[in-house]
């Protein structure tokens, strides 16, 4: 099947860049903003994707459909597409980007596939795609017509073996990248509630530059998506659970996440964020608010 138009939700940070990406190459965008904030409005004309008024008219025009929402919302919109398959009898490729659990993107296949659509399991690695750099690993019975899209400016990955491979990826990719800015973000908050950040800095720099640098330069960008990387830290949490090994590691991850979502640097979008924060004044804006608010501490500490 040759794909000529896509459905995408939601165009969010992720969502409308992807979008943009591939209205740039040439393909028409649909999605339903019915309900969408003002902001996805606005990033969706910037991307060039369409709205198309409701969700069975993106998925009735629709070759491929890619999902692309926080965690907690990706059974919520499989349920809802397959309804929309249903009531327009449409045949379409349903892709399942987002970063949830193996057990989670085997369960939504089964949505998609019992209402009649094709599918196949996807995994974002990397940022946004407005530069290269971001990888698309696919996996399951629809990964090949998904990689068509490398025609189109996606760098798409087949990997071997049924759907939950794709999502098995990157859950294993994220539980180092976005727990170890987790785990960074707490030692150094730790250090600055301590009086300590000063001589950990000089040590760390002098022991472990590369991870320390590593760190300070992720955490200032971190704030507006503590709110997405909460789901996503709980699904890795679920996979390692299902596999016999320990989610606590990665549940606390999601409880300091969880803690910043709280705070007025997380309730900061990436266009409104202050770009003058670096990495130690985000550790100062977390010390302060704990300080003032010291029941605004991560939920969870103290409490398994």
């Amino acid at each position: 099947m040759t794909i000529t138009t896509v459905g995408l939700m939601s165009p969010g940070d992720m969502g409308h860049s992807i979008g943009a990406v591939l209205v740039q190459s040439g393909l028409q965008v649909l999605t339903c903003l019915e309900g969408r904030s003002e902001r996805s409005r606005e990033l969706a004309a910037q991307a060039g994707i369409e709205d198309a008024g409701s969700l069975e008219a993106v998925v009735e025009a629709a070759d491929v459909f890619l999902s692309v929402l926080v965690p907690a919302r990706a059974t919520e919109l499989a349920e809802r597409v397959a309804a929309a398959l249903r009531s327009t009898g449409s045949d379409l490729l349903y892709v399942d980007l987002n970063a949830i659990a193996p057990q989670t993107v085997r369960g939504i296949a089964g949505i998609i596939t019992d209402a009649g659509g094709r599918f196949a399991d996807g995994g974002i690695i990397g940022p946004p795609p407005r530069r290269p750099g971001t990888r698309f690993y696919t996996s399951g019975p629809g990964a090949e017509e998904f990689a068509q899209l490398r025609d189109h400016g996606l760098d798409v990955r087949v990997l071997d073996g049924d759907v939950g491979q794709a999502s098995g990826m990157k859950m294993c990719y994220g539980a180092l990248t976005k727990g170890l800015q987790a785990l960074g973000t707490e030692l150094l908050l730790a250090a600055k509630l301590m009086g300590l950040e000063d001589a950990l800095r000089e040590e760390q720099m002098d022991s472990i530059p590369v991870i320390r640098e590593w760190i300070e330069k992720s955490i200032p960008t971190m704030p507006p998506k503590a709110y997405r990387w909460v789901g996503e830290m709980e699904e890795i949490a679920a996979t390692f659970q299902d596999l016999g090994l320990t989610p606590l590691i990665l549940e606390g991850a999601a409880d300091m996440y969880r803690f910043v979502e709280t705070t007025p640097i997380g309730q900061e979008t990436p266009e409104t964020r202050d770009t003058s924060r670096d990495g130690m004044g985000v550790i100062a804006a977390l010390a302060e608010e704990m300080e003032r608010e010291p029941e605004r501490a991560p939920i969870g500490f103290g409490e398994r």
